[in-house]
């Protein structure tokens, strides 16, 4: 089981409620590709070996955000899934209300577990705050689910289609990469370099998302496929076609990695999971 999985699952008996604290256990049982805190983990071995276990830490605070994030988003109201990882979403599983609540305690226990990173001094715990609230918030995931919702029926170019994904599902794997180098002290130059890398790789991810949604089942994604279209939303197939799609996701990758080139075979993890984020079936 991963260290997300195991720090929080400590944590979640302290509810007073054992509903809740089944839900909170259910939610993380099934804790995903894990993509976003082992790019923390890259980032920050990469830049400084010695970060790495600050950078576990922060990458599992970004993890419970991550997740509740999907119970979300899963929510009737939202995207209104059944299926989530594999099996049924927490408001299928459980019920409505005690989805949201299991969502907000997340959300509150990830911020909490940031304070607590003390191989970090306070102004770099200050600073990992400031990045992932912003990347979860208003200019974040927040937002690009607001434009998401809006979106449905609608016909977006490829502009406005980046900007809703840069926010929706790129914020937070950029937080993810910023974090790294934060733990590892890095400076503003090798931040922004390596926060260009976490945009062009998160776009391309969508992308492969809007791909898989039309080419792979239900059961290989671990979710409902084929949501886009029936929600009416314009995606990069939509708008490219498969293999348009494909290509454009490729040209991101490229890109992403261009990034990492003055760091050398120090990078070659990073690159991996980079690769792996768009070369994948599910």
């Amino acid at each position: 089981m991963s260290q997300s999985t195991n720090s929080t699952s400590d944590a979640v008996t302290l509810c007073p409620d054992p509903r809740l604290n089944e839900a909170v256990a259910y939610a993380l049982e099934a804790p995903g590709k894990q993509l976003r805190s082992r790019l923390t983990r890259e980032t920050a071995r990469m830049l400084d070996p010695l970060a790495v276990a600050a950078a576990d830490a922060a990458g599992a605070t970004i993890e419970l955000l991550h997740t509740y994030s999907l119970i979300h988003d899963d929510l009737p109201a939202m995207d209104n899934d059944d299926l989530r990882r594999g099996r049924a979403s927490l408001h299928r599983a459980f019920d409505e209300a005690t989805a949201i609540l299991a969502g907000d305690g997340l959300q509150a226990l990830a911020f909490e577990r940031i304070t607590e990173i003390t191989q970090l001094p306070i102004a770099a715990r200050l600073e990992l705050v400031r990045v992932i609230s912003r990347a979860v918030g208003f200019q974040g995931m927040v937002g690009g689910q607001a434009l998401d919702l809006a979106a449905e029926g609608q016909a977006l170019d490829t502009s406005d289609l980046g900007r809703l994904h840069a926010l929706k599902t790129g914020a937070l794997i950029e937080a993810a990469v910023d974090a790294g180098a934060i733990c590892a002290n890095a400076n503003d130059e090798d931040r922004a370099r390596l926060r260009r890398f976490a945009m062009r790789i998160g776009l391309a991810f969508q992308i492969i998302d809007d791909v898989l949604d039309v080419t792979a089942s239900s059961e290989d994604l671990g979710k409902t496929a084929g949501k886009d279209q029936t929600a009416e939303k314009s995606t990069y197939v939509s708008h490219m076609g498969v293999e348009g799609a494909r290509t454009e996701a490729q040209r991101f990758l490229a890109s992403a990695i261009e990034e990492l080139d003055s760091w050398g075979t120090a990078a070659d993890a990073l690159k991996n999971i980079a690769d792996n984020m768009v070369n994948r079936g599910r």
